[in-house]
């Protein structure tokens, strides 16, 4: 039996994931989650301010800035979203393995 090398299944897996971000992520429910609809029904949604780091983020509320068309901001978001977390997952597992090796 043929085995798939790691770093083959990690490119898979970050092809799928960052094609679900771009071309499946424009498409969600535009509808507001639980919270906010809560929010809504009492009548005090107007009330509710941004926490600092939702203020100072670089891609907030899902969309990337600068960019018209909604569809687009969001398949931007989720692809610089996707690609980051992918990047500091790369970062810990080395240094893992750094430390791995250090070790023994």
């Amino acid at each position: 039996m043929n085995r798939i090398s790691t770093r083959i299944f990690l490119i898979i897996g970050l092809a799928v994931a960052v094609g679900l971000a771009v071309f499946v992520s424009p498409y969600a429910s535009s509808s507001p989650d639980g919270l906010e609809k809560v929010a809504e029904t009492q009548s005090f949604l107007e009330d509710g301010r941004l926490h600092a780091l939702q203020e100072s983020s670089p891609v907030p509320d899902y969309a990337f800035p600068g960019v018209d068309d909604p569809r687009l901001a969001t398949a931007l978001a989720g692809f610089v979203g996707t690609l980051m977390v992918a990047l500091v997952g790369v970062a810990i597992m080395a240094l893992v393995r750094r430390r791995a090796r250090k070790a023994a």
